[in-house]
């Protein structure tokens, strides 16, 4: 008889039922205790938190960095008729407050919200009045300073569970070393460990390391030998776009996708790959956590990851359908040290660091002992170029400082337009003075977004181009006219990036960089980057092994289908052949010296005498090979009996069926 559960899976879902370690995940979340699911990409982690979420009372609260697949979640809940929203920084606060309102008097039963938005007055005063069920952490990873993905803003999420202390929490996951388990839990501040992990075996994934000097051409080869779709993954923007101009010359569909695109790019080109017009998505790791396409064939990195916890999440988006798929590794002898020169561009050294932070001050003017809140664009190439810094030192070193509490960077921040309405409904309508594409931005306007009249709301230019039937060009100079006729207030789309001092400027040469924030990270950093070298490299130990026993899983069955597996197989073979061949020129040499019949009766003679020594010396091989003493014919050796009959007893024992030899190994058959 089906429980709770199974009913609501069955009703919202129409599964009969679930699978792997979902149930398990579920009965324990329900009982209240803290839990830890460990699930590999495409093994329904969604399942073990929306399923109990409808079961109990209250609102379930989702944390996840991921803004596109919060949207699409919660569209896909309200499909099913679950009642379902999120926060994010594109709702106004007037939709916000709203959304919140909703939780407290019972209008959400699951609320998504990014991990950012947790630290906000607002959300935290609202919170005091919510019925909260349970609360998910997506990405758990995220919140391990250990682990490949680390992302400050989890942090806030320990502040959640003071505000709510007797709420449980689930954390779900889909790459982590033991390590990254247990710092999980005590970041979370789990009451008990409490684990549930399911394999990460992939039996339908082939994982293959390809070593090359033309990477391109092996793209090219790998694509037009392996049909469906596909993901190429590079590491930087400029590199997406030219694989994608190669793949078109060769006459394959692509297009390519990078964190730089305008949101309206990313998005209509992740829907014409979801739909199968493009075959191929060229991308970075910004094509990444959330990505739910499932009969994607064969996933390529051109480059290397610089850990095997992002190359086998990026690998995982492979095959989720169950059939046959490809995760393809390129590498050539440039890819170390590569790999090795990430470490000092991640972790400069600590004087460049407190010089970067005393430049800037410079920079801004920023006196000792005040900037405590101010906030300043910040041109990376300016900066850079002014005081002799390399970029990619000046933004590692950002980063550190923002982990060590001096400044928040943000690097890329959602630089969508901002708008609001500042004439009332009654009066926009009687206006007479407005020209057709006005009129047509303004319809387009009121039809996309809610709340412009009382807040200002984040607008796509490229959403209301579409909506209006005029160019993003357009839109931009007809926004500009209407905010200089005071109509709307307009705020530009901008992506500058921006330093907020979260601290009084201090002397640079007192700037405390704490031993986990360098010392220690950096000793992880060169960990993974090694690991992942020592994958790319190892060509004796099958890759499914390699990556199971990375994540703590040990497997002693190689997968047969690997490139490791595969190789191994054919030598196999070709050793086999070699043997068949050794047998019929010993058969040939055997028929040639039975031609001298005097030489044959000699030897007929002698191995009669012999026949009782070759009897005693068989079954002495054979006792020393059952007990494990001689395992190879070289071990022989030590035999004290003529090299001649060693070498007649054996191929008496191998025509026998008695022995089995294959190269050099000796084993009873």
């Amino acid at each position: 008889m089906a429980d709770k559960f199974q009913e609501i899976l069955r009703q919202y879902w129409g599964y009969p039922d679930f699978r792997g370690i979902q149930r398990d995940i579920i009965e324990s979340i329900a009982a209240g205790k803290d839990t830890l699911g460990l699930m590999p990409t495409g093994g329904g982690k969604s399942i073990t938190f929306q399923v109990p979420a409808l079961a109990a009372e209250g609102v379930c609260i989702v944390i996840t960095p991921l803004i596109a697949l919060m949207k699409d979640q919660v569209l896909h809940l309200k499909e099913r008729s679950i009642l379902a929203d999120a926060i994010y920084a594109d709702k106004s606060r007037h939709d916000i407050i709203q959304t919140l309102d909703n939780c407290i008097f019972g209008g959400v039963k699951i609320l998504y919200i990014s991990p950012e938005r947790l630290g906000s007055e607002l959300f935290q005063t609202k919170l005091r009045h919510i019925n909260v069920s349970f609360i998910t952490v997506d990405e758990a990873h995220c919140i391990s300073q250990w682990g490949y993905d680390f992302r400050p803003s989890y942090l806030n999420i320990a502040a959640i569970r003071e505000l709510k202390p007797n709420v449980p929490i689930l954390a779900l996951t889909a790459t982590a070393t033991p390590d990254v388990v247990d710092d999980i839990q005590d970041k979370l501040q789990f009451k008990e460990k409490n684990v549930f992990k399911m394999s990460f075996e992939r039996k339908n994934l082939a994982y293959v390391v390809r070593e090359t000097n033309d990477k391109y051409q092996e793209m090219v080869h790998i694509l037009n030998s392996v049909g469906g779709c596909a993901i190429v993954y590079a590491r930087s923007r400029k590199r997406t776009k030219e694989m994608a101009e190669v793949l078109k010359q060769q006459g394959i569909s692509s297009t390519f996708y990078h964190a730089g695109l305008d949101p309206a790019t990313k998005d209509e080109r992740q829907k014409s790959w979801q739909a199968d017009e493009v075959r191929v998505m060229v991308a970075t790791n910004a094509f990444g956590m959330g990505i739910d396409k499932s009969d994607v064939r064969v996933v390529i990195h051109i480059d290397c990851p610089d850990s095997l916890e992002a190359y086998f999440q990026e690998a995982g988006r492979a095959g989720r359908d169950g059939n046959k798929s490809y995760a393809v590794l390129l590498y050539d002898k440039n890819d170390e040290m590569k790999l090795l020169r990430r470490v000092d561009d991640t972790f400069p050294d600590k004087e460049l660091i407190r010089s970067v932070y005393e430049h800037l001050a410079y920079f801004y003017q920023i006196g000792v002992e005040s900037g405590a809140g101010k906030t300043f664009e910040f041109d990376i190439a300016k900066f850079s170029f002014t005081y002799k810094f390399f970029p990619t030192k000046v933004d590692a070193a950002l980063r550190i400082l923002e982990r060590c509490g001096y400044l928040h960077y943000e690097d890329n921040p959602d630089g969508k337009a901002r708008l609001m309405l500042l004439l009332d409904r009654n009066d926009l309508y009687l206006l007479d003075t407005l020209s057709p594409n006005e009129d047509a931005v303004i319809t387009a306007l009121l039809r996309s977004y809610g709340g412009l009249f009382t807040d200002m709301v984040f607008i796509e230019e490229s959403l209301v181009a579409r909506q209006a039937e005029l160019t993003i060009q357009q839109v931009y100079f007809v926004l500009k006219n209407l905010s200089a006729r005071h109509i709307i207030k307009f705020i530009p789309r901008r992506k500058t990036p921006y330093i907020t001092y979260l601290r009084d400027r201090i002397d640079g040469e007192k700037v405390v960089i704490p031993e986990d924030v360098w010392e220690k990270r950096r000793e992880q950093y060169v960990k993974r980057i090694k690991s992942m070298i020592s994958y790319a490299k190892t060509d004796d130990v099958c890759r499914s092994r390699q990556l199971l026993s990375y994540f703590g899983e040990e497997s002693k069955k190689n997968c047969g289908q690997c490139d490791v597996c595969l190789s191994e197989e054919k030598i196999s073979e070709e050793e086999i052949s070699k043997k068949q061949d050794s047998k019929k020129q010993d058969s040939k040499k055997q028929d040639s010296k039975i031609q001298d019949s005097k030489i044959q009766d000699s030897k007929i003679q002698d191995s009669k005498k012999q026949i009782p020594i070759k009897q005693e010396l068989a079954e002495k091989i054979k006792e020393l090979i059952a007990e494990g003493k001689i395992t190879e014919i070289n071990q022989l050796n030590s035999l004290d009996y003529p090299p001649t009959l060693l070498q007649e007893t054996l191929e008496s024992m191998v025509a026998e069926n008695v022995i089995l030899i294959e190269g050099n190994k000796l084993t009873l058959t």
